[in-house]
């Protein structure tokens, strides 16, 4: 009777509440890959004296190599049989899902995926191919208020079920008044095992018999969800799984998955894929060989289609063959922006340079030709290791229609790269802004300023003019030059500093606030959150932090 007089009250309460939920439901906050919290009305510069670590919970999961939680995603407001919750989903490398009370910082609930696959799971836990959970999960969008949401998908087949057999029950349906917060809501998870689960995000019950999506032990990226059908990207072939691009639709019925495979080199990006306004499907190749006359496109940025992941386009930089020699892969997930009826799109890597490209044609009639490409902004030193940029961008527009582009920038900036503002030394990493202004006609990217120095600084995020940025500081050498080999997990372990947030002015880079000290250790390919309020990341130690505003009571 308690449940059904609070299911009561939340329903009631809703009538009355505004729509515009500010949540977090992807890697780098949408599926464009910006980093751009524009539903962010709490921290700005006027209440940045107010912000302070809120809470840090321990969520157990098995470290794997330097993997062990992953960025949380964020629903403002779930509708539980304990009311409203704002929860915080962390996925660890273990097989894990945590939900954690955003308010409070209490765990709500875990599940643990059992490892089902013909082979066993994997003892190797190396950096390059640690096993495991590796991708972030992704959210079920919220559909705006009177648009209705989308049937739920058909349930896949049973394990082991006949051809032709009856499926087992759908997801539940969403309740009467089609979608918004009445809907019984997703988190698709996919575990080490290659299944993707779609994990109701009230109870942590499976909405459906779990989907194969993948061969078990590879090393898949960030999931995206984009008009039913979910992406991810692989890197490394990690358990003989081919470097690619997937995607399942989850209103098929045989839940047929697809891919575009590179060829030749691994897609790592760490925030996965990002799809264009039009559905196009945007990813980077890293090293291996560029010869598409036998479909290898390694060291490229590439178009694909919706769904069905066909080949539109591509982009290889002119000196893709002597990045393949010098292990300067394109390792970045590139952002996707809207500029003057068009979507351009910005990548870069190991090499330390940028390139933007004009979706209508990524690389012109050659293939190779961008719209701009920089100058060299870092790596002066050819260094594949420590060196460029890595992991994911960041963009937003500011009030006067100016539109930015930041990148974390490891290593020290190139003595040549002059910006028209720098906040100090950059010798050991930083964050690096640009504006896109036109130059003869075209877009091109301009220097505006460096922050302050960054040990292995993560994708930066925005909102209200201000930058957050993540100092990770993790120590990324990987060849043991003394020994041999490669360093693995304890080595990089040992030798990390513990993680540092910073939030900068977004027009100056001037440093605003600092975490200073709080943090006890380093995070492996960290990434913000933010949403109502609060900034969110993991660490090593599997330690959820959460930095914001203290609510008023």
């Amino acid at each position: 009777m308690r449940r059904i007089t609070v299911w009561a009250v939340c329903l009631a309460c809703l009538g009355a509440m505004p729509m515009g939920a500010a949540d977090w439901i992807t890697h780098s906050g949408d599926f464009q890959r910006t980093g751009w919290q524009k539903d962010e009305t709490k921290i700005s510069k006027d209440t940045l004296k107010n912000l302070q670590l809120l809470w840090k919970i321990k969520l157990e999961t098995k470290t794997r190599s330097v993997y062990s939680l992953y960025g949380p995603l964020i629903v403002e407001r779930a509708i539980t049989d304990r009311g409203f919750k704002e929860i915080a989903f962390v996925a660890g490398a273990g097989n894990d899902l945590f939900a954690v009370d955003a308010d409070l910082g209490r765990l709500l609930w875990k599940k643990h995926f059992d490892w089902h696959a013909d082979v066993p799971e994997t003892a190797q836990q190396t950096f390059l191919c640690p096993g495991g959970l590796t991708a972030w999960p992704v959210l079920q969008p919220l559909p705006q208020r009177g648009r209705g949401q989308a049937a739920p998908p058909a349930a896949a087949p049973a394990r082991g079920a006949a051809p032709g057999a009856a499926a087992p029950p759908a997801a539940p349906a969403p309740q009467r008044g089609g979608g918004g917060p009445f809907a019984i809501r997703a988190i698709y998870v996919l575990s080490g095992d290659g299944d993707l689960h779609a994990v109701n995000i009230n109870t942590g019950d499976d909405l459906a018999p779990a989907m194969k999506f993948l061969p078990p032990n590879g090393k898949p990226y960030s999931l995206a969800l984009v008009n039913n059908v979910i992406y991810t990207i692989t890197g490394q072939g990690c358990g003989g799984t081919p470097n690619s691009v997937y995607s399942l639709d989850l209103t098929d019925p045989a839940k047929t998955v697809r891919s575009w495979r590179s060829g030749s080199g691994g897609l790592w990006g760490t925030a996965g894929a990002a799809i264009g306004s039009d559905g196009t499907i945007y990813a980077e190749t890293g090293d291996g060989t560029y010869d598409p006359a036998t479909n290898r496109y390694a060291n490229s940025v590439v178009a694909l289609t919706t769904k069905e992941l066909k080949l539109k386009d591509w982009y290889t930089p002119s000196n893709a063959e002597w990045l393949y020699k010098r292990d300067l892969d394109m390792n970045v997930t590139p952002v996707v922006f809207p500029y003057k009826g068009r979507d351009l799109i910005v990548g870069s890597g190991k090499e330390g340079r940028f390139f933007m490209l004009d979706s209508g044609s990524l690389g012109g009639a050659d293939h190779r030709t961008p719209l701009y490409r920089s100058d060299l902004i870092s790596n002066e030193a050819v260094d594949f290791a420590g060196a460029g940029t890595w992991g994911s961008l960041a963009t937003w527009e500011d009030s006067g229609g100016t539109r930015w582009i930041l990148a974390p920038v490891w290593g020290p900036k190139h003595p040549n790269a002059k910006f028209s503002v720098a906040n100090g030394e950059t010798n050991v990493g930083t964050i690096a802004a640009f504006k896109v202004e036109e130059r003869g006609g075209k877009p091109v990217m301009t220097n505006a300023w460096t922050a302050r120095n960054m040990v292995t600084p993560a994708a930066p995020a925005v909102a209200n003019g201000l930058v957050f940025a993540l100092a990770t500081g993790e120590w990324v050498r990987q060849a043991n030059d003394k020994e041999g080999g490669l360093f693995q997990a304890d080595a990089r372990a040992e030798k990390s500093a513990p993680a540092v947030l910073y939030i900068l002015d977004a027009a100056t880079g001037k440093e605003l606030w600092s975490s200073g000290n709080q943090v006890t250790s380093f995070t492996h390919n960290g990434e913000l959150t933010i949403a109502n309020g609060r900034l969110y990341f993991t660490t090593y130690d599997n330690m959820l932090y959460c930095f914001g505003i203290p609510m008023e009571h």
